[in-house]
């Protein structure tokens, strides 16, 4: 089955207007029609529903999504794999939860190109889940988390700690800081557990997020407090525009490194393991940038 069949039924699932989908392709409508009538034929089944003015999914289409998505992002991944092994260049596949790239690897990739000649790299930023999934997929090299991703396929390492400190943007202590505004990030389910035992009595957070630097600029803008990376903050506590909450201790969150067993890249995964062990988060451009900012203000 050519991976366009897929690509065309994603894309009119996508738009639900078989027009719209051929104007995105660059074919014509029939060919569309056509692709999507060898998809059901194939699989025996109606994918679609064609109303007057609309088009809706089967049952069937619903369930066909997950399995075209990847059909079409393995070919996709192996085309770039191997175009650049043609080259005599080799693809590393790197993904991180969006704090963990916020909070820890930030400079990960301008340490790991200059050390790595020969190689091109993509850095993707994913769920738990989906960091999971593509790794057993074999379309992502290595996966960073706060979480352990336990596969009996997998490696899982950790290779590195995350300070967290409670600030705030005013003078709050431990007993009242949650009731001004509190942001609650999410920093993997034990962070989770540990803070219902920490603050079993708190009211609700104000506001909830799984990014470090949407709770960040949002304290700033609104005043607030919330658990953010030490690295992160540290211009702002230095300038006075955050301030550690007094009576809150340090919280350290382990950083977890994932790679299946078997990768034909392992040599290249541990020297890239080695490398982020290393880093200081401290010195990443943007957190340079905005320190040189507060200081010039």
């Amino acid at each position: 089955m050519d991976v366009k069949v897929f690509r065309t039924f994603l894309e009119v699932a996508k738009s639900r207007h078989f027009g719209r989908a051929a104007e995105n392709l660059y074919i014509t409508q029939a060919a569309v029609s056509a692709r999507i009538k060898q998809l059901e034929s194939y699989f025996d089944t109606q994918l679609f529903i064609r109303d007057r003015n609309s088009i809706k999914l089967t049952s069937s289409g619903e369930r066909l999504i997950s399995y075209a998505e990847v059909m079409v992002s393995t070919l996709q991944q192996a085309k770039l794999e191997l175009s650049l092994e043609s080259g005599k260049a080799l693809q590393l596949t790197m993904g991180g939860t969006p704090n963990i790239w916020d909070a820890y690897l930030q400079n990960c990739l301008s340490i790991v190109t200059d050390d790595f000649s020969g190689y091109g790299f993509m850095a993707e930023v994913m769920g738990r889940e989906q960091l999971n999934r593509n790794l057993l997929e074999r379309t992502l090299d290595m996966a960073f988390a706060f979480d352990q991703i336990k596969a009996e396929e997998l490696h899982c390492k950790k290779v590195a700690d995350l300070t967290l400190l409670l600030v705030s943007t005013d003078a709050d202590t431990i007993d009242e800081v949650f009731e001004h505004k509190y942001v609650y990030v999410d920093w993997g389910t034990r962070f989770a557990s540990e803070h219902s035992e920490r603050h079993p009595k708190i009211p609700a957070p104000y506001l909830r997020t799984s990014t470090a630097r949407i709770a960040l600029d949002f304290i700033l803008e609104k005043r607030g407090s919330a658990y953010l990376p030490s690295s992160l903050v540290e211009p702002f506590i230095n300038t006075g525009q955050l301030q550690k909450v007094s009576g809150s201790e340090e919280w350290q969150r382990p950083i977890y490194l994932s790679y299946r067993k078997n990768s034909s890249s392992i040599d290249a995964i541990s020297q890239v393991e080695e490398l982020v062990k290393q880093i200081d988060p401290s010195t990443a451009y943007s957190i340079q940038q905005a320190g040189e900012a507060d200081v010039t203000e």
